[in-house]
């Protein structure tokens, strides 16, 4: 698959990605129907309705290409595809529940391991973020686009981390502080890759979490904007492994945070 069909199909995933948030938002302004899963965590209405709306047009944009997604993947069955992709409908569950802004629609295509294009819808913000290939990332706000390419928004001479938690655990912050982090925000879902991407903020880290589809598009968006994505151990961040659990992570704006 070469660099312009890639980009033709984000370009017309773009539509849908919009559409299923729209769908998101009605159904929560309706009254959200939460099942819990068999692992413990919800799942409502919404995810349902949002996965299927994307796998759909993602099965007539590519039929032959096999989708992985958070809401249908059998965790019994080792995944062993070159080229595939991960869905996750809802990334922030929990938010999407409680009626907060920070949950998101991800979409991405993986291939070789490494996610080459990928799109986040971020409904209540009325942000979408989407990437098909090196230098290639851009934002639609308010029906304007914006291309990502990591240049630092925060103020000169502070460095503004992420974090999942309210309270980050000890090698998480002693990681941070390496980087002369000023301040921590907690904030919720791929969300966060995506304001790096844009300048935002400045370094995400944390230890294994989540799984591959919580994290690809977003990979793919912060990545193809110029942000530098490894483990905490300085080590590629792949994907297509058998249990589709993450390693640790670390997020950065560029080498020199305050650049």
């Amino acid at each position: 698959m070469n660099f312009l069909e890639i980009k033709e199909i984000t370009e017309k995933l773009i539509e849908t990605v919009q559409l299923a948030g729209q769908e998101s938002m009605r159904l929560y302004n309706e009254g959200v129907k939460v099942t819990i899963k068999d692992d413990n965590s919800p799942v409502t209405n919404g995810d349902i309705k949002v996965n299927d709306l994307i796998t759909k047009k993602i099965k007539k944009l590519t039929p032959n290409i096999p989708i992985i997604s958070e809401e249908t993947v059998d965790l019994k069955k080792e995944n062993t595809e070159r080229i595939f992709w991960l869905i996750d409908p809802i990334d922030g569950t929990k938010e999407y529940i409680a009626g907060k802004d920070e949950y998101t629609i991800n979409a991405a295509l993986v291939i070789n391991k490494k996610p080459v294009a990928g799109l986040v819808g971020v409904p209540k913000k009325k942000r979408l973020f989407y990437s098909f290939g090196k230098n290639e990332s851009y934002l639609l706000e308010n029906d304007i686009k914006k291309k990502n390419n990591c240049s630092k928004k925060t103020p000169k001479n502070e460095i503004i981390a992420l974090s999942s938690s309210n309270n980050p655990s000890s090698e998480i912050q002693t990681r941070l502080k390496d980087y002369n982090v000023s301040s921590t925000v907690k904030m919720a879902s791929s969300y966060k890759f995506c304001v790096i991407a844009s300048g935002e903020y400045d370094i995400y880290a944390a230890k294994e979490r989540a799984m591959e589809w919580d994290y690809a598009a977003g990979h793919a968006v912060a990545e193809q904007a110029g942000a530098i994505i490894t483990t905490l151990e300085g080590k590629p961040f792949l994907y297509g492994k058998s249990d589709y659990k993450n390693p640790s992570l670390l997020i950065m704006r560029a080498k020199n945070l305050n650049g």
